[in-house]
């Protein structure tokens, strides 16, 4: 008997810990003229596909470094890609000259206190980190 108690709740480790990802949140310099971004608009930011905010505003992205937690939930909600589809994706940009991945900046707390010393910084970190050195244009679950 204790043997299928031990199974069961090895299953409901599991099953639970598969919804336990943290939810991101997308940050930007605390004067930020904009008060909301969406996915598609971060996503085209992310990818180099645009080169300014929304409104027109210059923006600089930076990334957290590889096998960042919030790396790589961000990498996975917002972008739709692994880590290796996104490497092969700035190899051909870097390699036909057509652009540059964003910055890598450290962690999420690297993350907040970068994109809270630049103005036109864009960034992502824990949603639960977040403090009012940063401005919040979007939660991502």
């Amino acid at each position: 008997m204790d043997t299928i108690k031990h199974i069961f709740l090895s299953f409901i480790l599991v099953c639970t810990s598969a919804n336990c990802l943290a939810d991101i949140a997308i940050i930007a310099h605390p004067g930020a003229s904009l008060a909301v971004m969406d996915e598609g608009q971060i996503t085209r930011i992310y990818l180099g596909k645009a080169k300014t905010f929304p409104n027109g505003d210059p923006v600089k992205p930076a990334d957290q470094t590889r096998n960042s937690p919030s790396r790589d939930e961000f990498n996975q909600k917002v972008l739709k890609k692994n880590e290796s589809q996104l490497k092969s994706y700035w190899s051909k940009l870097i390699f036909t000259g057509k652009g540059n991945p964003p910055e890598t900046v450290g962690d999420d707390k690297g993350m907040l206190a970068w994109v809270a010393s630049h103005e036109d910084g864009l960034g992502y970190v824990d949603a639960a980190l977040v403090d009012d050195s940063v401005k919040v244009l979007l939660i991502v679950k």
